[in-house]
C-alpha cells in the first residue's frame, strides 16, 4: 500500500516557496506521489452542483488561487528527483487534445518520467461555458481525446479521425520516456467514470469517499473489468477517504486498493509546511513500512 499526498496548488498550497518545501519533504519522508488538481475557473453563483460533498458546495472559495496542475507539477519535478507526479484529476474534455498531449509529454520527460495523468470529464457546466466547450458528450469527448493523445504519443507521424477531433501526419514531440507511454487514471466515483476506467484507463482515482463507498466503488470496478476480460490486476487503485486511518490500510490493500491518497491543505509559511508534511508522514506511513 502507497500513500500519496494531494497538497499542491491551491491556496498557500499555490506559492512556489511552499510547494518546494512540501515537495521536497514529501519525498524525503517517502510519499509515493504528489497530486494536483484542476479548475480553470470557479465562479461566485455556480449552477452546477459540486459531486463531492452533501451541501454540493466546492471547499474552496471562488477566490482562491488555483495553479495549473501541469505547470504546479513541472516546479515540483524540478525540486525533486525520485518522488511520482500525478493530476487528480485534468479536466480532459476541456483542453485541446494535440497540445495537451505534447504538455503532458514534455512533463514526462522533465521528471525523467514520474507522470501519471489523472483525468476526469468535469462537473461544471460554469467552467465549461466559459471555455466554449459543450457540456453535453463530455464524457464521450473525453474517451476520444485519450485515444488522439495516445496516438500522438505512439506514433511518430500521426493520423486521427473522430467526432470531436481531427489530424493527419502531424509530428508531436517530445514522446514519453516509458515506451512511449503514460499511465492514465480516471477520476470520478459513479458507475460510468468506473467503466472507462475498465475499459480506456490504467487505473481508477475516487476522491472524497467513505471507506465503504470505496469498498463498494471498488467491487463495481471488478465487476467492469470481469465483464471486459480485463485483469483487475492491470489497474491501480487510489482513493482519497473522507474517514481514513492507518487501522484500515490492510483492509483497502486486502479488496484492491494500491494508494491512499491523503489530502491536506499546507501552511502558509515554508518551515511549517515541510513540519506538516514529515507530521502526516508520521501518521501514515509508519503503518505501511515505507
Amino acid at each position: 500500500m502507497r500513500v500519496g499526498l494531494h497538497a499542491l496548488g491551491i491556496a498557500s498550497g499555490a506559492r512556489p516557496e511552499v510547494i518546494r518545501a512540501v515537495a521536497q519533504a514529501a519525498e524525503a519522508h517517502g510519499f509515493s506521489r504528489l497530486w494536483a488538481g484542476e479548475h480553470v475557473v470557479l465562479v461566485d453563483a455556480p449552477v452546477s452542483p459540486y459531486p463531492y460533498s452533501e451541501d454540493g458546495r466546492i471547499a474552496v472559495p471562488a477566490d482562491a488561487d488555483w495553479l495549473d496542475p501541469l505547470l504546479a507539477l513541472s516546479f515540483a519535478a524540478g525540486v525533486t528527483d525520485e518522488i511520482g507526479l500525478a493530476t487528480g484529476v485534468l479536466l480532459l474534455p476541456e483542453h485541446n487534445p494535440v497540445a495537451t498531449a505534447k504538455q503532458v509529454a514534455t512533463l514526462d520527460v522533465l521528471s525523467a518520467g514520474r507522470l501519471t495523468l489523472g483525468v476526469g470529464i468535469g462537473w461544471s457546466a460554469d467552467e465549461f461555458a466559459a471555455l466554449g466547450v459543450p457540456f453535453a458528450r463530455r464524457g464521450r469527448r473525453t474517451e476520444e481525446y485519450l485515444a488522439a493523445m495516445r496516438t500522438l504519443w505512439r506514433e511518430d507521424v500521426a493520423t486521427f479521425e473522430g467526432e470531436f477531433t481531427r489530424f493527419r501526419d502531424v509530428r508531436v514531440n517530445p514522446k514519453p520516456v516509458r515506451d512511449r507511454w503514460i499511465p492514465v487514471v480516471m477520476g470520478g466515483n459513479g458507475d460510468r467514470a468506473l467503466r472507462r476506467a475498465a475499459t480506456v484507463a490504467d487505473g481508477w482515482y475516487g476522491f472524497n469517499l467513505s471507506t465503504a463507498e470505496a469498498l463498494e466503488c471498488v467491487s463495481v470496478l471488478a465487476g467492469h473489468c470481469a465483464e471486459h476480460n480485463r485483469p483487475m490486476e492491470e489497474l491501480t487503485v487510489a482513493v482519497a477517504l473522507t474517514d481514513a486511518s492507518p487501522e484500515l490500510l490492510p483492509e483497502l490493500a486486502k479488496a484492491g486498493v494500491s494508494e491512499l491518497v491523503v489530502v491536506d491543505a499546507p501552511p502558509a509559511t515554508p518551515d511549517e509546511a515541510g513540519d506538516r508534511v514529515a507530521s502526516l508522514a508520521g501518521h501514515w506511513l509508519a503503518s505501511t513500512g515505507s
